[in-house]
């Protein structure tokens, strides 16, 4: 092979690299709130009497790979103030091959968190109380994110000492000696690049513990 066709060839390799990366790129965008995803949250993850104003926050648009290593389109809702941070989070698990399983509006699951957490799904903003307090979760100000929920579950212990486990079908994963491509562990690629961007894990709290979650004030 003449170095003139190798030139050409790693000229080529690089072109295509460049434009696979253009091309996924252009999967990460920021937008506001269209009607057309507004008429999908009202009256779910955005009910009457919701605080937070719909300028407020940001729809996202996001690749990631699940664990069979196949690409997925997701979106998801959040505060704007938190929004380049997920942006810039996400591209770097995409092209690390930080499997996610789904990331879709929790308004799919009629804003049943639950129903959401059951299928491990990702996702942020839902205007909701903490469980079991009146409370507004950070969720609820879309400054908060769960991520592959149903392996890495809330846990935590009532005032009469009884163990509350969500969601319940991740009762096996409460224990966290178990081995999964979905579980965040502390030093992994997730919980270093949320760190990095300022927020706090659910998983390292003491009085419980949230595995799926990080937050920022």
């Amino acid at each position: 092979m003449t170095a003139k066709r190798l030139l050409t060839g790693f000229i080529l390799t690089i072109l295509l690299l460049s434009a696979n990366r253009i091309s996924a790129q252009q999967h990460f965008t920021i937008d506001t709130i269209s009607d057309e995803v507004f008429a999908r949250m009202k009256g779910k993850s955005f009910p009457n009497g919701c605080t937070i104003a719909r300028q407020d926050l940001r729809y996202l648009r996001v690749l990631h790979r699940n664990a069979e290593d196949s690409i997925c389109h997701g979106e998801l809702v959040c505060n704007k103030r938190i929004a380049q941070d997920l942006i810039d989070i996400f591209k770097k698990l995409y092209e690390a091959h930080y499997p996610i399983e789904r990331i879709k509006l929790i308004d799919d699951y009629d804003a049943d968190d639950e129903r959401s957490m059951s299928d491990n799904n990702t996702s942020s903003f839902c205007f909701r109380t903490v469980p079991g307090t009146k409370k507004l979760s950070n969720h609820a100000r879309g400054m908060a994110i769960d991520i592959n929920t149903l392996y890495n579950p809330y846990v935590r212990h009532n005032r009469k000492g009884q163990l509350l486990i969500s969601p319940a079908n991740g009762k096996r994963y409460a224990n966290r000696n178990f081995a999964s491509p979905y579980k965040i562990e502390a030093g992994d690629l997730c919980h270093r690049l949320f760190l990095e961007h300022g927020f706090t894990w659910g998983g390292s709290w003491k009085t419980m513990k949230d595995y799926q979650h990080f937050e920022k004030r």
